[in-house]
């Protein structure tokens, strides 16, 4: 039970619970005591860090390799795939405005679509399609070739084995997403957002005028909430349409003389892998096993680590022999089309959720577009 002093000084009198402190969850309450700095806004995080999928991604300041958005517009409208490519790029703009280039340790080095040799027809369906692409995100990017494709020698110089083209995104870049989390949590407290790790709330009540959030063995209450987490969002509210989805990732040891270059995407975007500190990071592989990874369990599993190992070893370092240092995994919010959930759930409950595995290009946004959600319902 908590003490008299705790419930007074951490949990009366709160005017917006946010649920999650992710990208999305920071963002909103930022701009939430950017609109009002009386506003008595207060975070709950399950984790000791926001360990949901925010600090667990590649770092990929990405928005569409040609594949994926190929892949998209079987399933959605011109109009909506393009628009969602920019409001990606306009929220990685946001986010870089808020945190700093610096901070987040931004750098433009491209993004790289690679192609094996058996995937001929696949590239040059995308070849085929270059100057579309081009011409439909020229307004986003402020750029006439934001794709273009690389010469036989720029794909030689990667080292790679089985690769026969590749496709690059000007406009792309990378961040170091801790610094990213560390950033947002410091400009956050010092907005005065109070931030409690830790508390895994276990069940929402509306009570019409308020709202009860569940613990185990306490409660407590606020006037308005907002639920912040994404790919877990279905444990707070089952029915809201969010699958929670896994991605497995490992890293290397630090490897002398690496000097790859950029971020990579590997078919459709569902494989991705970069140089970090010299290692390789490399992650995906989820389409291997679409049944057993939509799972809100973090974890590993024998057939995508031996994909990625695969990958690793045969692939982008061939004969080399390296050591992989860590493997962790990260759950994302996916739906059947790729756009959030940014709605009143009720009254004083709102969700912004669902970032479809983009979590770092529209969280900015989605967190900002979820606090406004939140001001007009005040």
């Amino acid at each position: 039970m908590l003490s008299y002093w705790e419930k007074q000084s951490f949990f009366e009198g709160i005017d917006i619970a946010i649920v999650g402190s992710g990208i999305v969850g920071l963002n909103a309450a930022i701009h939430l005591k950017e609109h009002s700095k009386h506003l008595n806004v207060v975070v709950i995080e399950r984790g000791f860090l926001p360990y949901g999928a925010s600090t667990r991604n590649a770092g990929f300041a990405c928005f569409g390799s040609i594949s994926e958005l190929i892949d998209d517009l079987k399933n959605s409208s011109e109009d909506e795939v393009f628009a969602l490519v920019e409001r990606r790029f306009k929220g990685l703009s946001r986010l870089r405005e808020r945190v700093g280039d610096e901070a987040l340790r931004y750098e433009n080095l491209g993004g790289f679509e690679i192609f094996k040799k058996e995937e001929k027809n696949i590239f040059n369906v995308c070849h085929s399609q270059l100057d579309y692409f081009n011409k439909q995100v020229k307004n986003t990017t402020k750029r006439n070739d934001t794709y273009r494709i690389l010469s036989k020698k720029e794909v030689n110089n990667f080292g790679f084995e089985g690769i026969d083209n590749a496709i690059l995104n000007q406009s792309e870049g990378q961040i170091n997403t801790g610094e990213m989390m560390k950033t947002l949590l410091a400009i956050a407290q010092e907005k005065g957002v109070r931030i409690i790790n830790g508390l895994n709330v276990e069940k929402i009540i509306d009570e019409g005028e308020k709202i009860i959030f569940q613990a185990k063995n306490w409660h407590f209450q606020a006037k308005k909430a907002l639920i912040c987490t994404n790919g877990f969002a279905q444990q707070l509210l089952p029915e809201i349409e969010v699958t929670a989805a896994r991605n497995q990732v490992i890293i290397t040891k630090p490897i002398p003389n690496l000097s790859l270059k950029g971020c990579f995407h590997y078919d459709r975007g569902y494989f991705y892998f970069r140089n970090i500190d010299n290692r390789i990071l490399l992650g995906g592989g989820r389409n291997l096993d679409y049944k057993n990874e939509q799972t809100d369990a973090f974890g590993t599993s024998e057939i995508i680590q031996n994909a990625l190992k695969d990958l690793l070893q045969n692939t982008i370092l061939p004969k080399k022999n390296v050591d992989i240092d860590m493997t962790w995994s990260g759950i994302m919010g996916l739906g059947s089309i790729k756009k959030p959930i940014i709605q009143m759930h009720s009254k004083n409950l709102g969700i912004a959720v669902r970032m479809g595995g983009m979590g770092v290009a529209i969280g900015s946004l989605v967190g900002e577009d979820g606090a406004e959600m939140m001001i007009k319902n005040l």
